[in-house]
């Protein structure tokens, strides 16, 4: 019989939020790679690609020409993943295995900046604060849409995470559904918040800035971590230090803060491998349904790929599919690392060298 060492033995930990557990096996972080390498793009890119759909004043593919865009530009989703069609539908209750309905929504793109060889950690603060006005107004028009529920903003960075088209962009689902993983939040928050009468987040990222060994960055108003139940290798959360259930409940200066934290974050990753850092990010935040939401509290998640390098990504395979998540590399060494990372761009860094 020996001691149980966080750090060394299998162990499973909780994620409060969704209800799940994740194993972790810091022991396994040590065995040699021969797995798959990911080809790493290294071209530079144009501020203007004639080619590109997003670029200002280019055709998409639908024929229409976007704008001389100069900040933060929004269209709706050429091939959207949701419809507005009202559809009639009368439920077969008779159904046991074969239970379908239709979803209602709208899907937008966000541009985030004209210019087509920049990502968030390139951006200037102030270009960054536009896109986050930018999500605060389509949060509001999307939400006042009667029959919409729910407005997921979320980014897909990367070719590795599926991303078609290097332009810095974004996307907005508005749907009149709770998706599962935000219902499961939802479920999740309303039970502590019912029980304890302040959100779940206000009280443990309290409780991670008393231990500290998961926080990357901290400002005034936000909170950049490594959750102790984190999946993915290099997986982060901002979470706002107060209770907000959303976007549009930010103070200018919070949404200063805000805008400065994805900077650093984002440059963080970048610097981690010296690579545009591949992710897929998501902003979790009260239902638009017109009922108040107290036990919602508003962060982002970062879900990124890459394991060892810039080549080396975590796949979701085997076990992950049959069992539980699971992840080798504990979320204290991940934040250590990302801790540790310069707050000058690697891009930046190597012209003033």
């Amino acid at each position: 019989m020996k001691n149980f060492d966080i750090n060394e033995d299998p162990h499973r930990r909780f994620n409060p939020l969704i209800n799940e557990w994740v194993l972790v096996s810091p022991h396994r972080a040590k065995r040699p790679w021969q797995g798959q390498n990911e080809s790493i793009s290294t071209e530079s890119l144009p501020k203007h690609d004639p080619e590109c759909y997003l670029c200002p004043g280019n055709v998409r593919a639908n024929g229409v020409n976007n704008p001389a865009y100069k900040s933060s530009f929004v269209f709706d989703n050429d091939f959207a993943a949701l419809k507005q069609d009202e559809i009639i539908f009368e439920e077969d209750i008779k159904h046991t295995f074969f239970k379908a309905k239709p979803e209602q929504g709208i899907s937008r793109v966000v541009c985030f900046s004209p210019r087509h060889d920049l990502t968030l950690p390139e951006m200037e603060v102030s270009d960054i604060e536009s896109i986050v006005k930018t999500w605060q107004k389509e949060y509001t028009d999307l939400g006042n849409i009667k029959y919409i529920n729910h407005v997921q903003i979320f980014e897909n960075k990367g070719s590795v995470m599926g991303c078609s088209n290097p332009h810095p962009h974004g996307q907005i689902w508005a749907q009149s559904s709770l998706p599962t993983q935000v219902e499961k939040t939802h479920n999740s928050l309303k039970s502590y918040y019912d029980k304890n009468k302040r959100t779940l987040l206000e009280d443990y990222v309290q409780a991670e800035l008393k231990v500290g060994s998961r926080i990357v960055i901290e400002n005034e108003h936000f909170v950049a971590l490594v959750p102790f139940w984190a999946i993915w290798p290099y997986e982060t959360m901002i979470v706002s230090k107060r209770a907000i259930s959303k976007i549009t409940d930010f103070s200018a200066e919070e949404v200063s803060a805000y805008a400065k934290i994805l900077k650093q974050l984002t440059i963080k990753y970048d610097n981690l491998f010296n690579t545009s850092f591949p992710y897929s990010s998501g902003i979790h935040q009260a239902p638009t349904d017109g009922f108040d939401h107290p036990e919602w509290h508003f962060h982002m998640h970062f879900y990124p790929p890459l394991l060892r390098s810039a080549t080396v990504k975590k796949f979701m395979v085997g076990y992950e599919m049959m069992g539980e998540s699971q992840r080798d590399i504990t979320p204290e060494k991940s934040a250590e690392i990302l801790r540790q990372q310069a707050e000058v761009h690697y891009k930046n860094a190597v012209k003033i060298g």
